[in-house]
């Protein structure tokens, strides 16, 4: 199916061929005859399946169905709700690209950002704005914003709205758009809580699912390293550079990690630069500009990094720390093997988050492959014998932990090495770095 037979206008796809593109992926062939119609849709799809384009398109041809370009200012007609200033920033440039040859104006609304001159945006009229929630309704609260024309609502990725513990900005949001309206909410888990959030926004939604929840890209080859908490730097700092990585986002658990690790990296050698919730939007605008022109090699970031980072062929991600929610580990090395590229996931697990490993496997139904020899002592992954609960009492009923048995100690072994065995003799890799 080409972009012509989807009914969109010569406008349209006369930027869609400026952008070399010819054929839809299939969550833009499903959504976007739907939206044209005027109908809600719950969109689930894996990331990096195009599914900005598959809202932006359809968005921009239906506010030109009832545009006038006489008034002034301009009345906000569509709202795109994000997660993140990054995303929102993704947003507003496909807004940008595929409506050049629109009439139609955009504006970003995000927390990090000046507020008076966001003000001074608003009071100019626009037809369109990205906004995250939390300065939205910071703009709410001054009544510095005006959603009663809203035509169209977008939430995009709602999954990491929800993780993110949105939901109070969003109903919030909410009591202030018209009750007659378009909504569409894009998601890249198709989970039940998304779909009771969408039996709140929607009406007689058509679902759009074009991948199976919780799994992951077949162009990203994944591999666990098992290893001590104190060697994950040095590991990490020998694989970019023993294979000339020349790009690679590395996913930390905290803003304090993210800051530690770019300065130890920095220290060996390797270009690199931080991204996280509390560096400036300046800075996190540099930092990402850095990594996508190639300025430095690696990207230490936090969660807030794994949605809305769109970068052209990212060959690398890392997981030095696994995430605490398991759905996120999808949503980090999503970021890698988009749009048909072939990508590698690497993942570097201590003892201590063996359970993290678990819960990942058990959401993926599947094992992760394990590289048996990573030159250094080998740990353990494998959690056995979960302590046992406590003894009812027989008199009363109740938990007596006085007559239970002692919790036995969890015991972690790798797939290689087999309980009891002593471990391997540190390699001469390992020494020599």
């Amino acid at each position: 199916m080409s972009f012509q037979k989807l009914g969109l206008s010569s406008e349209l796809l006369k930027a869609i061929s400026e952008q070399g593109y010819t054929t839809p992926t299939p969550v833009q062939q499903q959504a976007i005859p739907h939206i044209l119609a005027g109908k809600d849709v719950l969109a689930g799809a894996q990331t990096g399946t195009g599914k900005t384009a598959g809202f932006t398109l359809p968005l921009l041809q239906r506010l030109m169905e009832n545009h006038d370009p006489h008034q002034k200012p301009r009345r906000i007609r569509a709202l795109i709700l994000v997660p993140t200033r990054e995303l929102a920033a993704q947003v507003l440039e496909s807004i940008q690209t595929y409506g050049k040859h629109l009439p139609l104006t955009a504006e970003v609304i995000v927390g990090g950002a000046s507020i008076n001159m966001q003000i001074r945006q608003l009071h100019r009229g626009c037809d369109i704005v990205v906004a995250t929630t939390g300065r939205l309704c910071d703009h709410m609260h001054e009544r510095q914003i005006n959603l009663s024309s809203v035509e169209m609502l977008v939430l995009d990725e709602a999954d990491r709205m929800l993780d993110m513990g949105f939901l109070p900005d969003i109903k919030r949001i909410m009591g202030n758009l018209p009750k007659q309206r378009q909504s569409l909410l894009f998601s890249a888990t198709y989970s039940a809580s998304i779909k009771a959030l969408a039996s709140q926004l929607l009406q007689n939604p058509v679902a759009v699912e074009v991948a199976k929840p919780n799994i992951t890209s077949e162009n990203v080859s994944e591999l666990v390293y098992g290893i001590a908490k104190e060697n994950k730097r040095a590991l990490l700092s020998y694989l970019i550079g023993s294979n000339n990585w020349q790009q690679v986002l590395v996913f930390v658990r905290t803003k304090h990690g993210a800051d530690r690790l770019e300065k130890q990296l920095t220290t060996d050698g390797i270009r690199s630069a931080a991204l996280h919730g509390d560096k400036t939007q300046g800075a996190r605008t540099k930092a990402l500009d850095f990594f996508k022109n190639g300025k430095v090699s690696v990207l230490v970031a936090t969660d807030i990094a794994a949605r809305g980072l769109d970068i052209d062929d990212l060959p690398h991600v890392v997981n030095y720390d696994l995430p605490q929610v398991p759905e996120d580990y999808i949503h980090r090395i999503g970021r890698t093997g988009r749009a048909g590229s072939s990508g590698a996931a690497i993942s570097l697990v201590s003892p201590e988050e063996a359970h993290l490993l678990l819960e990942i496997e058990k959401l993926l139904k599947r094992h992760l492959p394990q590289v048996a020899d990573t030159g250094y002592e080998p740990v353990s992954l494998k959690v056995i014998d979960a302590p046992k609960k406590a003894a009812p009492n027989k008199t009363t009923g109740k938990k007596d932990f006085r007559h239970s048995k002692p919790a036995e100690k969890k015991e972690y072994v790798t797939r290689n090495q087999a309980p009891g065995s002593k471990p391997k003799a540190q390699g001469s890799r390992a020494r020599s770095r």
